[in-house]
């Protein structure tokens, strides 16, 4: 091995073993100043559409930061128009399939949802 490629080799395992001795002791400190009583009133709840499943695609307005369309997997196409906090279905009616695997929106005319 040349001097070169054992400097190289040595200072990467030095890097590495620092990073791992930092970011060990960042977690430390983290796990140990958290309060638990500050989670202690919090719930799980779904948030989304209840039937949209696993999300397959994901496509958002350009310009509109509130307005995304969901592809789901068994549950069709989704719009949110406030980022998220509520979701109704666009596609009922429309697809012979639920399954939906790749969504795009048109940049010149965000009314145009292209669906596969």
């Amino acid at each position: 091995m040349s001097l070169r490629r054992l400097i190289k080799f040595i200072t990467a395992f030095t890097l590495s073993a620092l990073f791992s001795i930092i970011s060990f002791s960042v977690l430390t400190m983290a796990t140990e100043t958290v309060n638990p009583s500050l989670f202690a009133g919090k719930e799980y709840r779904l948030i989304g559409p209840w039937r949209g499943g696993r999300a397959a695609a994901v496509s958002g307005v350009i310009g509109d930061p509130l307005t995304y369309y969901m592809g789901n997997a068994g549950g069709g196409v989704w719009k949110t128009t406030n980022a998220g906090t509520s979701w109704f279905n666009v596609s009922d009616g429309y697809f012979g399939v639920g399954t939906i695997g790749a969504i795009a929106v048109s940049e010149s005319d965000p009314n145009v949802v292209y669906v596969g």
